[in-house]
């Protein structure tokens, strides 16, 4: 790999492209320094004069994600270093930074990974076909055909693949689709959260920033939206760096490429991530000492612009009528002819997916309060609604449950518009939605949790299920308003996105050239806070403004769209509402929950907590009878409770489950090669003493499994699977040892008739043995016969008060059950010791003995034979 790359970047080309980054930051640098007094203006301004934001109605979460993690767990990954598939342990943490570590215990050791990826640019793949699209595409000149094979081959039929278009590709697989469909989303929601953008908490860098990554494309000529803009500032520069670095080095390089089609795949990607890494190391230090150098510019113009504030605000405001008066004219013969005609339609089309998103936003977060009321009905106590609150609590950033309404998002189509007003694609628009849904879902879930503990410490405990309903009710309604702002706030911005890069660069060629003259307008001390450029472009945004504002106000009147009415204001509805989002947020675990999880106690620290783990919002669960034997998605103990979908049981709901289908009879799914046997193989349990000397023929081996059974009509049959269970028993010499075969024979051969003295415990027994016979046909396993039979004396000795237990008699009253007794004749006035190889057991059923199956033909026997029934040997 290192030849490769070295063969092909050699000193001179990375000295040219050290030279051509260090260009690109200078003509970048040079506009940022510009912007940024231009943002400080902006910023002072509205300190001052401030901005009428509609009041949200819902509360906000601070810091959301304290104290959790996302997700971990294991899965394959393939090292290009040695063209090997190794197991992983995988840790993503609450800043969407995915770690990968050699095993668990070095992750619980706090040691360093072995390697981190920021998913910034990258696109989350589920299948190798998207991945070959894509990667044919990487190199021109090169045709390869659909069914083409990759240069890698995976492990699995699931794999994992994140693409980057200059960085290292990275490639996973697991087991199952099941775990594959989890982890994608949870690889989409790193994406997604990596995509969404610069803080808009810092009001002067981040303009800045913005503004001058977008002038530098139009001088370009790219006026239209940039996939591209994602991450942290060093990773926007670099990418605009490699916009117009990558396709030239691909020409230069490309051709001189050797071996077969995959090949020069592989050896270009490796080559292209060699590049980036170089470009991103010089755009971070380089981006560095220019914040630093404007910063360290910020108190003087700060105190300039609080001095001469109303003088610049006004020489703004005549240098924007003197240029509205050249540029409106043209901006509105524009809007007529080339943008009003498709506004309605670009509305429309951002409208239906983004609300079917918000409408199961709100359908997901109304099924989990109506779970939690139904399990308050159902007796659940303190530690139950403890669980389900922190359940609810990390529900918007559980991916797996916000896929289906995120899926809506992705259903947005812009095809026939993308080209006309120059949209690479509609990602920017999808993500930023799906992003805004999830901010949404939490807010209405934190203002439930506080609605809901004021209620509980102000009523109690009582009529809990009212007491939910009337909460959800209360966040229903915010919610609706609250969505309804933000939807028509996301329209118009998106409109604007749209439109506005359209019309500039339809104005420019007429209006640029006349910028100029309106610089002489503004006097030099204000010419740092007061660009052309920057007035032309608000010129033109306040040009279609209005369309746009009157093509949402139309929209909020059509009722499929759940839009509230621009008339419609919400403020200060609920005061003592907002008084609760200055409390802490709740810790439902400590209050209700009782004991803290495993998960949440000792085990190193991480982000500042100490002596404590972070609880993790995403589990996968392992099912029953789907082993995965390298532990991949393995169970978060901290969550293990939380069902990922509607299919989804923990192991402790689903052995209720599981125990419950077997008393009801229900039919069930084999999970496992053992339930299958079982289903095949019933097995029939027959119970007998052995003792401790016969143990060595019984387990050592060496004698066939196998025996004659010689049934009630005469007929032997073969009895096959027999295993042995000893306890202790009275030692014997050895010549009295026999032989496997010999011991069953005894059993069924030798008949010895016992008559119980007490009456009610034969009935019991009858209506076991009819249980076990119909178990037996039925297929069932001989552990169901067991518990019922267990039942059924149970009953027995519960009905006769002098009997001490089920099939003990009263004289055994006294004995220890751990001591070994010796078999006797209970019957007789005299206890006299019975060889084991004595006893006798016979099978009846009530009047009844075991006959023949009228309906097919085949005896018990045969049955028997065909199932290879199990003889149990045990005390």
């Amino acid at each position: 790999m290192g030849d490769v790359v070295s063969s092909h970047l050699d000193e001179s080309k990375r000295e040219m492209i050290t030279a051509r980054t260090k260009a690109v930051m200078k003509e970048f640098g040079d506009v940022y320094e510009q912007q940024y007094s231009v943002a400080l203006f902006n910023s002072v301004r509205y300190e001052i004069e401030g901005g009428g934001v509609p009041q949200s109605q819902l509360l906000h979460r601070k810091d959301p994600l304290a104290g959790r993690s996302i997700f971990s767990g294991n899965l394959f990954q393939y090292l290009e270093e040695n063209k090997k598939w190794r197991n992983r342990f995988v840790h993503v943490s609450h800043t969407y930074t995915i770690s990968l570590y050699e095993s668990k215990t070095a992750h619980e050791r706090s040691l360093h990974p072995k390697s981190t990826i920021n998913c910034a640019g990258y696109k989350a793949l589920s299948s190798m076909e998207e991945y070959m699209e894509l990667i044919n595409a990487s190199l021109p000149g090169i045709k390869a055909k659909v069914s083409s094979s990759p240069f890698i081959k995976c492990a699995t039929q699931f794999p994992l693949i994140l693409w980057h278009p200059y960085a290292r590709h990275h490639y996973f697989c697991v087991m199952t689709e099941k775990e594959q469909k989890k982890w994608h989303a949870v690889l989409q929601d790193c994406v997604r959260h990596a995509n969404n953008g610069l803080s808009e908490e810092c009001r002067v860098q981040t303009p800045a920033f913005t503004d001058t990554v977008r002038l530098h494309r139009q001088a370009k000529g790219h006026y239209g939206t940039w996939d591209m803009m994602c991450g942290a500032p060093p990773q926007i520069l670099a990418n605009l760096v490699m916009e117009t670095l990558h396709p030239e080095l691909r020409d230069l390089i490309g051709p001189r490429l050797k071996g077969k089609m995959q090949q020069r795949q592989r050896h270009w990607m490796l080559i292209s991530d060699a590049v980036y890494k170089q470009v991103l190391m010089q755009t971070t230090g380089q981006y560095d000492a220019l914040v630093q150098a404007c910063e360290a510019q910020t108190p003087p113009l700060d105190a300039a612009l609080r001095t001469d504030m109303d003088q610049i605000i006004t020489s703004k405001e005549h240098v924007s009528s003197k240029m509205r008066a050249m540029v409106l004219p043209k901006a509105e013969q524009l809007l007529r002819t080339s943008v009003q005609p498709y506004v309605s339609s670009i509305l429309e089309a951002l409208m239906e997916p983004t609300s079917r998103g918000f409408f199961e936003v709100r359908d997901i977060f109304s099924k989990e309060l109506v779970e939690m009321s139904k399990n308050s009905l159902n007796g659940g106590g303190k530690d139950k609604l403890g669980e389900q609150m922190e359940r609810l609590s990390m529900l918007a950033f559980h991916p797996v449950k916000m896929q289906s309404s995120y899926e809506n998002v992705e259903q947005l189509n812009l095809e026939g518009l993308q080209q006309r007003f120059d949209v690479s694609s509609p990602s920017v628009f999808v993500q930023r939605a799906q992003i805004l849904m999830r901010e949404q879902m939490d807010n209405a879930v934190y203002t439930f949790e506080q609605l809901l503990h004021q209620s509980l410490e102000t009523q109690g405990e009582e009529d809990l299920c009212k007491t939910i309903q009337r909460c959800q009710d209360r966040v229903i309604k915010k919610y609706d308003y609250d969505s309804s702002t933000v939807r028509k706030k996301f329209f118009r911005e998106a409109l604007l996105q749209i439109i506005i890069p359209y019309m500039l660069k339809q104005l420019s060629p007429s209006c640029s050239p006349e910028l100029p003259r309106f610089q002489e307008l503004i006097f030099e001390d204000f010419s740092r806070f007061l660009l052309v450029e920057n007035i032309f472009e608000e010129v033109v945004l306040q040009s279609v403004t209005k369309d746009i504002m009157m093509a949402v106000k139309e929209a909020a009147v059509q009722r499929r769209h759940n839009l509230y009415r621009d008339s419609i204001v919400l403020t200060n509805s609920d005061p003592n509402l907002l008084l609760l989002g200055e409390n802490p947020p709740v810790d439902w675990a400590a209050k209700f929950g009782g004991d803290e999880p495993e998960s949440s106690k000792g085990g190193g620290t991480e982000g500042g907590l100490s002596g404590r783990k972070r609880r993790q919002v995403v589990s996968m669960i392992q099912l029953d009878g789907v082993p995965l034997p390298y532990e991949s998605c393995l169970e978060v103990p901290g969550v293990e409770l939380i069902p990922e979908e509607e299919g989804d049981v923990s192991e402790i709901e689903g052995d209720k489950l599981w125990e419950n289908a077997e008393q009801t009879g229900s039919p069930k799914s084999p999970d496992s090669v053992n339930n299958i046997r079982n289903l095949i193989n019933p097995v029939v349990e027959v119970v007998m003493p052995v003792s401790e000397e016969n143990e060595t023929n019984l387990t050592n081996g060496t004698e066939p499994a196998s025996g004659t059974v010689t049934l009630e009509n005469g007929v032997q049959e073969e009895v096959t699977c027999i295993t042995t269970v000893v306890e202790g028993v009275p030692r014997k010499s050895v010549r009295d040892k026999s032989s496997t075969q010999q011991m069953v024979q005894q059993l069924v051969g030798n008949r010895k008739q016992e008559v119980d003295k007490e009456t009610q415990e034969d009935v019991a027994i009858e209506n076991a043995i009819q249980e076990i016979e119909i178990a037996v046909e039925e297929g069932q396993t001989a552990e169901v016969c067991e518990a019922e039979l267990n039942a059924e004396l149970a009953q027995a000795k519960d009905s006769n008060p002098d009997d001490d237990s089920g099939f003990q008699s009263p004289a055994s009253e006294g004995l220890d059950e751990n001591k070994p007794t010796p078999v006797t004749n209970g019957l007789k006035a005299e206890d006299k010791t019975v060889d084991p190889a004595e006893v006798e057991v016979v099978l009846e059923q009530g009047d009844k003995t075991l006959q023949s199956d009228s309906e097919t033909g085949e005896d018990f026997g045969e049955k028997i034979t065909q199932n290879a029934s199990e003889v149990v040997c045990e005390n």
